[in-house]
């Protein structure tokens, strides 16, 4: 008897969502896209980088930190070991000490060490271009590899999800699931392949300079009125309101027009 051939799942492949998205959700959901492309035409992420390694390196670091504190670390890190053969030769001690203000410093010395050490060894010093060949790095899962492919190389492959994103989907009645990988299924479901990259980042900026955790800015917001849980009324035109979003964001909320 001929044997079937298994096809091998593949390791970088987006999660997917198993149940039928329903068509009040993805109207809705179609309207949001909308918006926030008016609002944020060409986002960026906020993290300062020159390359794909700065980038990833940048990334690992920002968990349970922030973009600004990360942006004052990097330009001393890459200005002493400034490629991944560097930095994995570094001492620990040392790398503790530049990135300390990051938090949690001695884990992530540690961890973006071997990521260096793992880029050198499997990939011969070029960060790599594919989710499933990213996530094979020590620190690096779906969200980070996320970042970079989008950022740097412009590629769709899935969307990233961060705590700002978990937010602002189950306030938008997306999802309240907490598991990044499953958000992650219900995004990719929702959204146009094609517009992967930038709607992970226009999420993200939306979640951290409107959506905010607290005293979220519902009544400047664009999708004020698509969202059930917005707590004021919008003020004017929701195409006035994303152009004040606008502004907002590519001053990395450094320039609030109603206030200035």
């Amino acid at each position: 008897m001929a044997r079937t051939a298994t096809r091998k799942k593949d390791p970088g492949a987006p999660p997917v969502h198993p149940d039928p998205i329903p068509d009040a959700l993805q109207a809705r959901v179609d309207k949001i896209h909308t918006r926030l492309r008016k609002a944020q035409p060409a986002p960026q992420v906020e993290l300062d980088h020159e390359n794909a390694w700065q980038l990833l390196v940048a990334t690992i670091l920002a968990a349970r930190s922030n973009d600004r504190t990360i942006n004052s670390i990097t330009p001393t890190l890459f200005e002493r070991w400034p490629t991944p053969a560097d930095l994995a030769a570094a001492e620990q001690e040392e790398v503790e000490v530049v990135v300390k203000k990051s938090g949690f410093y001695r884990n992530k010395a540690k961890a973006i060490r071997k990521t260096a050490q793992a880029v050198v060894d499997d990939f011969e010093g070029e960060v790599p271009e594919t989710m499933a060949e990213l996530i094979t790095l020590p620190g690096v899962a779906r969200k980070t590899a996320n970042v970079v492919i989008a950022s740097v190389f412009g590629k769709s492959v899935g969307i990233v999800v961060d705590l700002h994103v978990t937010r602002l989907v189950e306030r938008l009645g997306i999802t309240a699931d907490k598991d990044a990988k499953r958000i992650e299924a219900v995004l990719c479901a929702l959204f146009p392949k094609r517009a992967w990259a930038q709607v992970g980042h226009r999420m993200v900026l939306h979640g951290r300079h409107v959506c905010t955790a607290r005293k979220p800015k519902c009544d400047r917001c664009p999708i004020n009125e698509l969202c059930p849980t917005a707590s004021a009324e919008a003020a004017g035109s929701w195409a006035e309101r994303a152009a004040w979003e606008k502004v907002l964001t590519e001053s990395r909320g450094e320039v609030d027009p109603t206030t200035d």
